[in-house]
């Protein structure tokens, strides 16, 4: 199972990349992407902000 997966994963190339943002494309519509790009962004952006915090509380507890 597992190395069916590494296989598969292995393979990506730069056609299949462009049949997924073609796929995104047809599907979401030009106007709906960069909503969804700018939402990705943002909630990437909480998370990292959100792991500083974590490590910050954990170095005054150690403290």
């Amino acid at each position: 199972m597992i190395t069916s997966l590494y296989f598969f994963i292995g393979m990506i190339g730069p056609w299949q990349i462009v049949l997924v943002v073609l796929i995104v494309l047809l599907l979401f519509g030009g106007k709906k992407i960069p909503e969804l790009m700018r939402g990705l962004g943002s909630g990437i952006k909480e998370f990292k902000d959100a792991s500083k915090e974590e490590e910050k509380l954990e170095d005054k507890k150690d403290s």
